[in-house]
């Protein structure tokens, strides 16, 4: 039988956040009350970053070296060094910053950073590889911003699509395949967006690439349309009623970047239709599907429409200080217009085009915070999504990268300058940098941190209290993670199970079986998230396989060790989560049964602990 310590290392988190022009005071109440005769202080540590906007920059090298060879992917290799080909030349500073951060951590995976704050070194997760991938994504960032080596990839980006395209003006998704019309009008809709932002200007062949590409397109918004009237007749169905599909939204949105391309005399008939239905049926489409009718009938000299979409998307949405604006609505699914990344980026142009001053820039800055604070505890997973991340959050609203004023912080009563503490190193453009007192040093008002931010954007960081202390003493701590831990007497009678919450006065017997249960709430989705189950050393757990689990709509790893049970989510949906197992009582004794912890390893300031529980088991 292992004994184990009865005291562990605890470590209570404070997230912190601020915005444009703000002075906010943080305290971690359990540092500033904290009374315990058996707590011994380990570690204070204060981590911020000035400016995350820069973090949508160390985005960018992923999308240059996406490994698969499809039209799609080759595009938006293309799309992202137009784009840093773009930002770097119309932003000098993102140049110097990136020489800065050669060989420094400012390149690593977040995966990789704070170890020593983690419950879990990365090396025991089953994510080592994503984060080694994301590191050396982020490590390949200068070479993004070699323009001579730009200028290649983009000419062997436009060949690649040029050798893909079909004679009829088509794009197959891998090369040699069919005629695809989604991967059609995305790349004509990708164009479309670089040209609106006069990133680039296209040569002869690429708009003649362009041009053939957005009339093969307007072949096929035709041949649906006199497919749906045939459907029509042929079935006496009502023409006038509510026949806006998504295909059609997603063309008449590519299309209307397109106005110097001439329409011909046959587009007309559907052309209307299409507008006419947008008027009628905007209310009854997706997040996203809205957002491009807006920008439709703005761009159709329909104003008052795509003005009532978006006040209709303002109602609905919700803001909040430290989320920024965002939609409960808004989730993913396996459709192409139910992507949340994609749909925040779409309504960041929404409001840019339509919404008028004073409100407009606001608005925008609300909707660029919700892109970075899901960047905080999320890796943008697809191409698609990071291109439009990237294009929102850089070149909209109110320009944040130029920023180099530090975030103001006093610590108790002692000002906080990095610049004049040894052996901290402020990191160039994100302004991130972090500082500790151990033990002895640390006083009970360094628990208030007042920080405060001058001029535009946003910032955030985190106070980390580490300390040793007895298992059933360690009382429970939450942040947008939050976590309950209840055991209960297992027993089976005549009438079927039944089942008693254990306290203290429980009287526990060999062989009994205990099942465990954690209630796990989280306040928004995060990927990369740990949970470890600490159990007495008098149970063992009944089942000992570790496996991949399904449950509730979330899938999980469930790896069994000696003193433990862990739970990997590599993806956990905001939402309530119960998990139970069951232990065998198999040694007799007076035990402390340890505390549930859950940590984001993305961020690890979001974390959580249930409290300690004692269990006495009897002969």
């Amino acid at each position: 039988m292992a004994v184990l310590s009865n005291r562990m290392l605890v470590t209570e988190t404070l997230p912190m956040w601020i915005r444009s022009n703000q002075t906010k005071t943080f305290t971690l109440d359990k540092l500033k009350k904290n009374s315990s005769t058996t707590l011994k202080n380990h570690k204070l540590t204060l981590e911020m970053t000035s400016n995350p906007a820069w973090y949508a920059v160390q985005a960018l090298p992923y999308l240059m070296e996406y490994p698969y060879e499809c039209a799609e992917q080759t595009f938006s290799r293309y799309y992202a060094n137009s784009l840093a080909s773009h930002i770097a030349n119309s932003n000098p500073r993102i140049q110097e910053v990136f020489k800065q951060w050669k060989n420094t951590d400012a390149l690593l995976s977040n995966l990789e950073k704070n170890q020593e704050l983690k419950s879990l070194i990365i090396q025991e997760t089953p994510w080592l590889r994503d984060a080694q991938s994301e590191t050396e994504q982020k490590k390949r960032i200068a070479l993004l911003f070699d323009l001579n080596k730009m200028n290649n990839e983009l000419q062997s980006a436009l060949n690649k699509l040029q050798q893909a395209q079909f004679g009829s003006g088509a794009f197959p998704w891998f090369k040699g395949g069919r005629e695809n019309r989604y991967i059609t009008q995305h790349i004509a809709a990708g164009f479309g967006h670089l040209q609106k932002l006069g990133v680039t200007e296209f040569d002869g062949n690429t708009a003649n690439m362009i041009e053939i590409a957005v009339q093969y397109l307007d072949q096929e918004f035709i041949k649906e349309y006199e497919e749906l009237k045939k459907y029509c007749e042929r079935n006496n169905v009502d023409i006038t009623k509510d026949h806006l599909s998504y295909t059609q939204i997603h063309y008449l949105y590519m299309r209307s970047f397109f106005t110097d391309i001439k329409r011909t005399n046959k587009t007309n008939e559907a052309w209307a239709y299409y507008l006419g239905q947008s008027k009628k049926y905007w209310l009854d489409r997706s997040l996203y599907a809205q957002g491009m009718l807006a920008l439709i009938l703005q761009r159709n000299d329909n104003q008052a429409t795509a003005t009532k979409i978006i006040r209709s998307l303002d109602e609905k949405s919700i803001t909040s200080q430290e989320l920024g604006m965002y939609w409960k609505s808004n989730t993913s699914s396996w459709h192409w217009y139910q992507a949340p990344i994609e749909t925040q980026a779409l309504m960041i142009e929404v409001f840019s085009e339509i919404e008028k001053e004073p409100k407009k820039t606001e608005i925008i800055d609300n909707l660029k915070v919700w892109l970075l604070k899901n960047k905080q505890t999320n890796r943008w997973k697809t191409t698609k999504a990071t291109t439009e991340a990237i294009y929102a959050l850089l070149l909209q609203g109110s320009d944040w990268l130029p920023i180099t004023d530090m975030v103001e912080i006093v610590l108790g009563d002692q000002k906080i300058d990095p610049s004049q503490i040894e052996d901290v190193k402020v990191e160039a453009g994100t302004g991130y940098f972090k500082t500790s007192w151990n033990g002895s040093e640390i006083k009970s008002d360094m628990a208030t941190a007042k920080i405060t931010k001058k001029g535009n954007g946003i910032a955030w960081g985190a106070l980390y209290w580490q300390y040793f202390e007895n298992l059933d003493k360690i009382t429970s701590a939450k942040t947008p993670l939050q976590l309950k831990k209840k055991l209960f007497l297992k027993k089976n009678t005549d009438t079927g199970e039944e089942i008693t919450e254990i306290t203290d006065k429980t009287q526990l017997q060999l062989g009994d079986l205990i099942r465990v249960r954690i209630e796990l709430k989280s306040d928004r989705a995060m990927e990369f998230v740990h949970m470890k189950d600490m159990r007495a050393s008098g149970l063992e757990p009944v089942n000992v396989i570790s496996q991949y689990r399904w449950q509730d709509g979330l899938g999980y790893y469930e790896s069994t060790k000696d003193a433990a049970t862990n739970f990997f989510f590599d993806y956990l949906p905001k939402g309530l989560y119960v998990f139970e197992y069951e232990l065998r009582v198999n040694n007799k004794g007076d035990f402390s049964n340890g505390i549930t912890t859950i940590q984001s390893m993305y961020a690890p300031e979001f974390s959580s602990h249930s409290e300690g529980v004692r269990i006495k088991i009897n002969n």
